[in-house]
């Protein structure tokens, strides 16, 4: 019997195909487009849920069926010792909470991870998690190793466009108009935990150069000793379009002298800032 196996969702950024890959298991998140309901990388590619949202269909977000990811525990218990869970940060979604409460009936078999992250932190974590696993660390451990370093993830994220935070209801439809009006690009950050406001810049070059400046400054003084050491992943992030992100990322390398992975953001955060954004990030390697 293999010893451990390691499961996350997809707000991972981990297709179905890179999972199988890996060794590893993604639980695709629920969508409702209009009303019908889709599993992202299932039957939800990132090309047609853009041209749902550039088409202004109705798009909301739902958890993993509690059912579900008990039959994929169950189902991998019977060829796995013990299962470790890193779902997407229990400060976006209650998912996570409702896990380690379903772990209860799994002691010492299945342990949920509450991570704290999302997107390309969450995917180091999980890469980091089979790593850890194949070398011999026990499910426990590294769990305790993930939680212990959740918090070591940077990651700032600038917008097209106001139209969608509008929608979501996270900034006034006032606001939205001044914003557009003065071409304000928010910048937002991701600090380990959750989405958050960090500045706002006049256009998207303004934005650029102010997330290349927070960057600088999290090496600088938050991962100081990790940038002298080399202890490092850096990484740059999109909505819809890879184009400009691609553009960036030269930029990013010219600046800081290292390579950046592009990955896309998932769709559970696209849907909620919309196309043409643009992220940049710095995630602490464990191993």
């Amino acid at each position: 019997m293999n010893k451990i196996a390691i499961v996350t969702d997809s707000n991972s950024g981990i297709t179905q195909l890179e999972a199988e890959k890996i060794g590893i298991f993604v639980i695709p998140m629920p969508f409702y487009i209009d009303g019908k309901f889709y599993l992202e990388g299932v039957n939800l590619t990132q090309e047609a849920f853009y041209e749902k949202l550039t088409q202004e269909a109705e798009i909301s977000t739902s958890c993993p069926s509690p059912g579900d990811v008990i039959d994929l525990w169950e189902k991998l218990l019977e060829t796995y010792e013990q299962v470790i869970y890193i779902p997407m940060s229990s400060s976006l979604s209650s998912s996570c909470q409702t896990a380690i409460m379903m772990a209860q009936d799994y002691e010492g078999k299945v342990f949920v991870v509450d991570n704290q992250r999302i997107s390309v932190s969450l995917k180091q974590s999980v890469l980091e998690a089979a790593k850890m696993a194949k070398e011999g660390m026990d499910a426990s451990a590294i769990c305790e190793t993930l939680e212990k370093e959740k918090l070591e993830a940077s990651i700032y994220i600038t917008l097209e466009s106001l139209k969608y935070l509008k929608k979501g209801g996270r900034i006034t439809p006032a606001a939205a108009a001044v914003g557009t009006v003065l071409n304000i690009k928010p910048v937002l950050q991701i600090q380990g935990e959750k989405l958050d406001a960090y500045a706002k810049a006049r256009g998207k070059k303004q934005a650029h150069k102010m997330m290349v400046k927070a960057l600088q400054d999290d090496l600088e003084n938050r991962f100081l000793n990790e940038a002298e050491a080399g202890k490092l992943s850096f990484y740059s992030a999109y909505t819809g379009d890879p184009g400009e992100a691609e553009e960036y990322i030269k930029e990013l390398e010219e600046v800081f002298g290292v390579s950046f992975t592009l990955e896309p953001l998932p769709l559970s955060i696209s849907c909620h800032i919309g196309p043409g954004a643009v992220g940049i990030g710095v995630v602490k390697n464990l191993v």
